[in-house]
């Protein structure tokens, strides 16, 4: 069932995903921020590295796309979710706002068809369209499936608020598919504040931290609870076999007065029940260990959490806009089974990576991508970037540049290597997608290398190569190490690469993400310490 697929995920749902077959639904979709997000790399070095590209676009615009969306919902099964989008057009008219919002409704449309009457969903957004998006989600799912608005504070005020509150939360809307949706409470470590003040007693022997609770009922109405112990008459929370039982167990103890107070152990607790704040999972700073260096990259915890909540084990975890993986991540930990979709095969190629560093063996589908040589072409064809992401990533390189004209430079991808074990090298890559490739091509690439300082450029061409351009790749001579001589200008088209062919580099140390840690085998939902 674990499967990754490459493509909008509108066509991927419709075509792929079958109509109630999944149990839970995470989605972090772009928040309309009108914000361009890159993804920044180090090299294995550890100095800053100019490798820099674009992961995505976070901005939409009224056209022609947005119109088909919206003519799609408002024919849709749910005429409650025409009427409002139509309400959301005559009040909005034809913004940015509006082509977000009629671009999730459709999506919002499937995302209900494929989940099982026993799921449930949760979006995560921000205050920029939260609002919007609670309004098509009751528009859709029902207003009596609301569950939640969880409130979840991802990061620290930065400077100073000199016209409003520093904004530090996102947004999830939690809803479920039908009313007997799945649900297992969630728990957090007691605060230390609460630990110093309710469990400093530590008992003897055992050296067990505890606290003492009331024996009486609350509810003073229950003639089959009064009755009188050790000489005290009153209205008990058990019956009197069950408090002889803890007495006998010594979990009662007795106050000067002789009022029993029942002995409860801090290691029998399960914590403190998760309410809908959540600001105990910190977000994913600079200095975090499991930091890959995507944009809004979101906590490990966070998902685990969610997952957990509204899931169990063997369910169907589904994240449509999977970005980096994390959903996908925490599903294998929590031994659920998993679909995910991006649109960039720098995300999908990311989540390989990320699941093969964290679950070494695992096994997988992955859908979209490339398998021989014509689907390359068809990939190149349809989009050069995409295809020079995917390409570059078949040689484990950093991926460079964006869709800037001239962003890159002649560079694609950036191989680091440590030829000797210690001081950090690197290689060009460049990438062709074109029928056409000449020895012009290879004798810039030469000149690339020299002007980066680089020690070996790699050229990936999806043409094969003639042989002019093999002979300009000898004529460029060696680059030679203690350990042998390696070739400074490599071509491999992308038939060699299928057919297992990679560039003759010495100890090639990658540096295109970080290296996820490797998880625990048999990884479960960890019980919370205390």
């Amino acid at each position: 069932m674990n499967r990754l697929y490459y493509g909008d995920n509108l066509t991927v749902l419709r075509n792929e995903i079958e109509r109630e077959s999944v149990d839970l639904v995470y989605l972090d979709p772009p928040f309309n921020s009108q914000a361009n997000y890159n993804v920044l790399f180090k090299s294995t070095s550890g100095e800053e590295s100019r490798a820099q590209i674009q992961a995505f676009d976070d901005t939409w615009h009224w056209g022609d796309e947005a119109e088909r969306a919206f003519d799609e919902a408002i024919h849709s099964w749910s005429t409650e979710a025409s009427e409002l989008l139509r309400a959301f057009r005559a009040f909005l008219k034809e913004n940015d706002m509006m082509a977000y919002l009629c671009m999730m409704a459709v999506r919002l449309l499937e995302l209900h068809r494929v989940l099982k009457s026993t799921g449930s969903i949760y979006l995560h957004c921000d205050p920029t369209a939260s609002h919007y998006l609670k309004l098509l989600l009751d528009a859709i799912f029902g207003v009596e499936q609301f569950r939640n608005e969880i409130i979840w504070r991802r990061a620290d005020p930065k400077g100073h608020a000199f016209t409003r509150y520093p904004s530090t939360h996102d947004v999830l809307l939690y809803y479920a598919r039908n009313g007997d949706t799945k649900w297992n409470t969630q728990y957090r470590a007691y605060d230390e504040d609460y630990l110093e003040s309710h469990y400093s007693s530590i008992e003897e022997g055992t050296g067990r931290a505890y606290t003492l609770s009331d024996c009486t009922n609350p509810n003073k109405n229950r003639p089959n609870l009064t009755y009188e112990w050790r000489g005290i008459t009153k209205v008990w929370r058990w019956t009197k076999d069950r408090m002889q039982r803890a007495h006998d167990e010594g979990r009662l103890v007795y106050t000067k007065s002789g009022a029993p107070r029942y002995k409860r152990y801090l290691d029998e607790g399960q914590g403190t029940v998760v309410t809908s704040i959540w600001e105990d999972i910190p977000f994913v700073n600079s200095q975090a260990q499991e930091r890959l260096g995507y944009p809004t990259q979101k906590p490990l915890a966070l998902l685990e959490r969610i997952i957990g909540a509204s899931s169990n084990e063997g369910d169907i975890i589904l994240d449509p806009f999977c970005g980096c993986g994390t959903a996908i991540h925490a599903a294998q930990k929590l031994k659920r089974q998993w679909i995910g979709i991006d649109i960039t095969h720098l995300a999908i190629s990311l989540i390989e990576k990320r699941l093969n560093d964290a679950f070494p063996g695992i096994k997988f589908d992955v859908h979209g991508t490339p398998k021989d040589v014509e689907g390359a072409r068809a990939l190149a064809m349809q989009d050069k970037y995409q295809f020079q992401w995917w390409a570059v990533s078949l040689v484990n390189a950093v991926p460079f540049g964006g869709k800037k004209k001239g962003a890159d430079s002649g560079i694609d991808g950036l191989i680091y290597f440590k030829p000797e074990g210690k001081t950090t090298e690197k290689a060009i890559v460049s990438v062709k997608g074109g029928d056409n490739v000449n020895v012009a091509m290879v004798r810039d690439l030469a000149h690339v290398v020299d002007r980066e300082k680089a020690r070996i450029g790699v050229f990936i061409t999806l043409a094969d190569s003639t042989g002019p351009m093999r002979t300009e790749a000898v004529k460029a001579g060696y680059y030679e190490t203690l350990y042998g001589k390696y070739p400074k200008i490599q071509i491999l088209t992308i038939a060699d690469l299928f057919n297992g062919k990679q560039p003759n580099i010495p100890l090639v140390d990658s540096a295109s993400f970080k290296k996820a840690p490797k998880e625990s085998e048999g990884g479960t939902q960890d019980q919370l310490p205390f």
